[in-house]
C-alpha cells in the first residue's frame, strides 16, 4: 500500500511539473499558420497574388482653383469608377480627409489632454480647438452621369453615396462631385504635421506657400479581404487607395510655380520661354541640377503680385492619389536620372528660406533615392520625383512629398540639419515605392509603409552618404526604446491608432527597420534577403498587400522559416536579454591508454570516476583554474545497434587531442528569441566570431548549454559583440565575469 501511495504521489509530481513545464512553455518556434489568412484564390500561400487576385480603380478628372486672396479651393470632379470585384455594389464610400480639420472632428474629441502649469498659448488653443478656423469639406453636389442627384451621408472623414442602381460585377460607373474648402494654417496645429496638408504665410513678404493634399473626396479602398476600408482618418494612420488615371487641370495666380503628380502637359501656357529652355536642359543633364526658375526670379513675383490667373495641367497614370503645391516664392531646380531604359526627373521646389541649403542637397537627395530604392525593388516607373520644401513635414504623395529642414535666417546651417534635410528627403520620396506602388493600407499598418521605407531609406543613406550618422536601422539605435516603459509598448501588428504618439516613430518605423536589417545582416544574408524583398516588390507593385503577404513572400523566395521572427518582432513588445551564465574549459584526458585498452570491459562506475574531474568551482568566474580532464573511451558495441560498421576510434580521439573545450550555458532572461552571436578571443590575441542560428533555442527557450571544441586557448568570450541583435544588457553578455561591462565598451571600442 506504501508503494502505491508512492507512486501516486510521484504521478502528482510528474503532473505537477509537466503542468508548470507547459506553462513555461511559449511555442515561439510554432508555425504562423493559424494566426495569417486562409490562402485562396486570391492571395495564394506562397505571398503572391492568387489566380483570380482582383482590384478596383478610379479615374478622375478634376478641375480646381486655389483662391490666393481667401486661401481656398473649389473643384469639381468626374470620378469613373471600375468595379473589378465579383459582387456588385449597392453603395459606395468615398475618403473626405479634409473634415478631420471641420469643427467638432474626432481626432480632437478623442485625443488625451491635461492641464499643465506654464502651456503656451498656441498648444493648449490648438488642443482645445479655439482657433477660428471654417474647415472641412462643403459638399455642394453629387451626381451621377445623367446629372441626376445621388443621395450621401456624410460620417465624419468617410462619406457615403447611394446608388440608383448596383454597379454589377465588371462594370463601371461614373459620378461627379462639387466641393469647396477652406485651406488650414498649418502652424495653428497642435502638432506642425496635423492634416498632413496646408500653407504657410511669409510675414516678411506677404505671400503663402500651399502643400495641398487630400483635397478631393478620394474613392475608398473595396478588396478581397475588408471589403471597403471604413476606418476613420484621426491624423496618424495614413491612407489606403485605389490606383487610377488623374487628368487635373489647376487655376493659380499667374505667377504661381506649380508642383504637382504626374508631369505638366502644357508648358508653353504657363513658363516663360526662358523656363521652357531650362526645363529641357535638365531632361538632358545628370551631373547636376539646372535651376528652371530661379531665386532671383521667385523674389520679383514676391512682390508684383499677380492678379491674373493660369492653369496648369496635369496628367498622371497608375497613381493612387493626386497632390500638388504651388507658390509664387517657388524656385525650382531638376535633373535627370538613369534608371533601366528611363530617365525620370528628379525635381525640388523651395522658396528662398530654403537657401543655400535646398539648393545644394535636395535634388541630389531625391537622385539618390530613386535610384537606390530601384536597386532593392523595381526600376522607378514614373517620369518624376519631386521635393517639395514646407516648414516642420514630412510627407508623401505619388511624385511629390512636403519636406522640412530650414537654414537658419542668414542661409547657415549646421550638420544636424543638412543630415536631416537629406534624411527627410530620401525617406519621403522613398514613399513612392511603399506605398505608392507596393500599395499596402496604411490606415491599419503603419510599418508596411513607414518600416519598409525607413529599412530602404537606411540602405539608401549608408550607400550613398557615409559620413551621415545613422538612427534608424542599426540593432543598438533600437536598445533605448526596448528598455523603455512596456506599458507604451505596441507590437507591430496592431492599428495605427492604437500606437502610443510618443512611441510611433521609435515602433511603426525604427523597430520594424533594425527588423529588417537584422534580418539582411544577421539572420538570413543579404543575398537571400535582397533577393526575397525584390521578389516581395515586383510581385505585389500596383497591387495591394497584407502583412501576410509580405511574410510568406519572404519566406517562399529565400527557404528561410521565419514565422519565429515574424511572431516575436511584429506580434509581441518582447525583448533580447541574452547571457552566459556558466562557461566550463575542458581538455581530454592526458593518460587514455588505460582505458582505452579496457574498451568493452569498461565498466559503469570506471566511466564515473573516469570522467571530468575536479571542481566547478575553479572555473566559476574565469579561467584561471585551468582546464578540466574529461576522458574519451572507444565506443561500446551497443552504441551500434544494427549497423554492422564502425568508427575509427583512435583517428578521432587523436583529433580532439590538445583540443580545448568550452561547455558554455546561455540564457534568454527576455522573451525575445534571436541567434546567438559569440566572439571568442584567444590567448594569441586573435579572434574568430561564430553565428549560431535561432533554432538553438527551438526545444529550450530559455536556456541551452553547447560544446565549443576550438585550437587555441580562450580568454575571452562576449555574446553579440558589433550589437546585432538589440540586446538590452551587455553587462552580462562577457565571459569572465570578472570583465563585466567595462570589458565590454572596451571590445565594442575596438570593434
Amino acid at each position: 500500500m506504501k508503494n502505491v501511495f508512492l507512486l501516486i504521489a510521484l504521478l502528482s509530481c510528474s503532473t505537477l511539473f509537466a503542468q508548470e513545464t507547459k506553462k513555461e512553455w511559449k511555442g515561439k518556434f510554432e508555425q504562423l499558420d493559424q494566426m495569417l489568412p486562409t490562402p485562396n484564390e486570391y492571395r495564394s500561400g506562397s505571398g503572391a497574388p492568387g489566380p483570380k487576385y482582383w482590384q478596383q480603380q478610379a479615374d478622375y478628372v478634376i478641375n480646381a482653383e486655389l483662391h490666393d486672396d481667401t486661401q481656398s479651393i473649389t473643384g469639381s470632379e468626374t470620378v469613373t469608377y471600375h468595379n473589378n470585384s465579383p459582387d456588385a455594389l449597392k453603395y459606395i464610400w468615398l475618403q473626405v480627409d479634409q473634415n478631420i480639420n471641420a469643427k467638432g472632428n474626432n481626432t480632437l474629441k478623442t485625443a488625451s489632454t491635461s492641464v499643465k502649469d506654464s502651456v503656451n498659448t498656441k498648444t493648449i488653443a490648438s488642443s482645445l480647438g479655439l482657433f477660428d478656423f471654417d474647415g472641412g469639406f462643403k459638399i455642394k453636389s453629387i451626381k451621377d452621369a445623367s446629372g441626376k442627384s445621388l443621395p450621401y451621408t456624410v460620417n465624419q472623414t468617410m462619406m457615403r453615396v447611394d446608388l440608383l442602381q448596383p454597379i454589377p460585377a465588371g462594370q463601371t460607373f461614373s459620378f461627379s462631385v462639387e466641393w469647396a474648402f477652406n485651406i488650414n494654417d498649418r502652424m495653428l496645429g497642435a502638432t506642425p504635421n496635423d492634416g498632413r496638408s496646408g500653407m504657410e504665410y511669409f510675414p516678411e513678404d506677404g505671400n503663402y506657400s500651399y502643400i495641398i493634399a487630400q483635397w478631393f473626396p478620394r474613392m475608398c479602398v473595396y478588396d478581397d479581404v475588408v471589403g471597403w476600408q471604413n476606418k476613420q482618418f484621426l491624423g496618424q494612420g495614413e491612407f489606403t487607395l485605389t490606383f487610377g488615371n488623374y487628368e487635373v487641370n489647376l487655376t493659380v495666380p499667374s505667377d504661381h510655380i506649380v508642383a504637382a503628380t504626374g508631369m505638366v502637359q502644357n508648358p508653353k501656357e504657363v513658363l516663360s520661354a526662358t523656363q521652357i529652355e531650362r526645363f529641357e536642359k535638365a531632361k538632358t543633364t545628370f551631373d547636376k541640377p539646372v535651376i528652371i526658375a530661379t531665386q532671383a526670379e521667385a523674389i520679383i513675383r514676391e512682390k508684383t503680385k499677380a492678379k491674373d490667373k493660369k492653369t496648369w495641367k496635369f496628367k498622371a497614370e497608375n497613381v493612387r492619389d493626386f497632390a500638388f503645391a504651388t507658390s509664387r516664392k517657388f524656385i525650382w531646380d531638376a535633373m535627370a536620372v538613369k534608371i533601366g531604359d528611363k530617365t525620370p526627373l528628379a525635381m525640388s521646389y523651395y522658396p528662398k528660406e530654403g537657401n543655400p541649403l535646398w539648393e545644394q542637397e535636395s535634388t541630389k537627395a531625391v537622385k539618390a533615392a530613386i535610384s537606390t530604392y530601384s536597386r532593392y525593388t523595381i526600376d522607378y516607373p514614373y517620369p518624376q520625383a519631386t521635393s517639395v520644401h514646407h516648414a516642420a513635414i514630412g510627407m508623401e504623395y505619388p511624385m511629390i512629398c512636403f519636406n522640412g529642414a530650414r537654414p537658419n535666417k542668414d542661409g547657415t546651417f549646421n550638420d544636424r540639419t543638412k543630415w536631416g534635410l537629406v534624411g527627410v528627403v530620401v525617406h519621403e520620396v522613398g514613399h513612392n515605392f511603399f506605398p505608392m506602388i507596393i500599395n499596402n493600407d496604411e490606415r491599419q499598418w503603419t510599418w508596411m509603409d513607414e518600416g519598409l521605407d525607413t529599412f530602404v531609406q537606411f540602405r539608401t543613406q549608408v550607400e550613398n552618404y557615409p559620413d551621415m550618422p545613422q538612427r534608424r536601422g542599426p540593432a543598438s539605435g533600437i536598445v533605448p526604446y526596448m528598455k523603455g516603459d512596456g506599458s507604451l509598448q505596441r507590437p507591430l501588428m496592431v492599428n495605427s491608432e492604437s500606437v502610443v504618439r510618443s512611441n510611433f516613430g521609435n515602433e511603426q518605423y525604427a523597430k520594424c527597420a533594425t527588423g529588417l536589417n537584422m534580418l539582411r545582416e544577421t539572420i538570413m544574408g543579404p543575398e537571400l534577403f535582397d533577393k526575397a524583398f525584390k521578389e516581395y516588390a515586383q510581385r505585389w507593385a500596383f497591387h495591394h498587400p497584407k502583412p501576410a503577404d509580405f511574410f510568406r513572400t519572404m519566406e517562399d523566395a529565400s527557404a528561410v522559416d521565419l514565422d519565429w521572427f515574424w511572431r516575436g518582432w511584429f506580434y509581441t513588445t518582447d525583448i533580447c536579454d541574452q547571457s552566459i551564465d556558466k562557461v566550463k574549459w575542458y581538455q581530454v584526458r592526458k593518460d587514455q591508454n588505460s582505458l582505452e585498452n579496457k574498451g568493452k570491459s569498461v565498466k559503469k562506475g570506471d566511466l564515473a570516476s573516469s570522467s571530468a574531474s575536479g571542481s566547478d568551482e575553479k572555473n566559476k568566474d574565469d579561467f584561471s583554474g585551468g582546464p578540466q580532464p574529461f576522458s574519451v573511451i572507444p565506443t561500446d558495441a551497443r552504441f551500434y545497434g544494427d549497423f554492422q560498421n564502425r568508427v575509427d576510434d583512435k583517428a578521432l580521439i587523436s583529433k580532439m587531442e590538445d583540443k580545448n573545450f568550452y561547455e558554455v550555458t546561455f540564457t534568454n532572461k527576455g522573451e525575445l528569441i534571436m541567434p546567438v552571436i559569440i566572439e571568442w578571443t584567444f590567448k594569441d590575441g586573435t579572434k574568430e566570431i561564430e553565428k549560431i542560428p535561432a533554432e538553438i533555442w527551438r526545444t529550450n527557450e530559455k536556456t541551452v548549454t553547447k560544446v565549443f571544441m576550438k585550437n587555441k586557448e580562450v580568454t575571452n568570450i562576449v555574446l553579440d559583440p558589433k550589437q546585432e541583435t538589440s540586446d538590452i544588457n551587455e553587462g552580462d553578455n562577457v565571459f569572465p565575469r570578472v570583465a563585466k561591462a567595462s570589458k565590454f565598451e572596451e571590445i565594442k571600442k575596438k570593434n
